[in-house]
């Protein structure tokens, strides 16, 4: 399979996903369980996203300036601060981490 192969593939699969989300009737979704499930779901695929972000590095899992960033980002935001004042917060931690490390 060539590269091009692929990804045509995989554009085509992701355009059929999204064109099955509209043939979906409305009512389905307003059921109690599909509109929990939905939101539980994006719940769990930024959270992945998020660990795959700050632990991955290549194939292998790095504890690096990332992870203490994120914490110092997650207690913040716990704090109800200013999301503006998280991101430098977040970006000063890793950078003094960096730095001295």
């Amino acid at each position: 399979m060539t590269l091009w192969l692929i990804v045509i593939t995989a554009s085509l699969a992701c355009l059929s996903l999204k064109v099955a989300g509209y043939l979906v009737p409305a009512s389905f979704l307003e059921k109690p369980a599909p509109a929990r499930i939905a939101n539980l779901l994006t719940v769990a695929l930024l959270a992945a996203l998020i660990a795959v972000q700050t632990l991955g590095s290549g194939s292998r899992i790095v504890f690096d300036a990332r992870l203490p960033a994120i914490a110092v980002a997650a207690l913040l935001l716990a704090l109800r601060v200013p999301f503006i004042v998280v991101v430098i917060a977040a970006a000063a931690t890793a950078a003094l981490i960096r730095a001295v490390f």
